[in-house]
């Protein structure tokens, strides 16, 4: 499966975007949020911009005690409390997963909200990490109003789940800017 997203849909603020899934019992394209700086080619941590590229679709994360366990053939794991994300651009374990307590910069992935319900971790800038460059880049569940995000792409719940469920090993995302 491709996921495509595009930025410039004519009269919308610059975080909102187009997500067009090719894969059979998908059709069309839906509003997606991006970062509140919209798609950068040039991504660097805190700016918060989507990064512009093609990415693999690595893993599914998903919060256990609210959903079902995704029927997905990528790997796939429940979070626990102690989950996060390294953002820390001078520790050695940057954009990669760690367990608090941790001693660096790292983002909670075990939330009040629901943006974490279902996570897809975006393959950005992770073979390996360059310093700075930007971290914890994921498709995950949208906020209410499609509400701009750090520079991770959200849709709405349903639709996490439903490509949670279709995902598999070679499926991959484009980020693309407006043209």
């Amino acid at each position: 499966m491709r996921l495509r997203v595009t930025a410039g849909i004519p009269g919308a603020p610059r975080h909102r975007g187009r997500l067009a899934i090719a894969a059979a019992g998908f059709d069309g394209a839906l509003a997606c949020a991006l970062g509140r700086a919209g798609i950068s080619a040039d991504k660097r941590e805190g700016d918060g911009a989507t990064p512009a590229g093609t990415f693999a679709l690595r893993e599914v994360l998903y919060r256990g005690d609210r959903i079902a366990a995704p029927r997905t053939a990528l790997p796939c794991r429940p979070i626990a409390p102690d989950d996060g994300w390294c953002d820390a651009p001078d520790h050695p374990d940057y954009n990669r997963p760690v367990r608090f307590p941790f001693a660096a910069g790292a983002e909670r992935l075990w939330r009040e909200d629901s943006l974490y319900d279902v996570i897809i971790v975006i393959g950005y800038n992770d073979a390996p990490p360059a310093a700075g460059a930007g971290s914890a880049i994921f498709l995950h569940v949208a906020r209410h109003g499609l509400a701009p995000t750090e520079g991770c792409v959200a849709v709405p719940r349903n639709v996490m789940i439903a490509l949670a469920d279709r995902l598999g090993p070679g499926d991959d995302i484009v980020i693309e800017p407006a043209s």
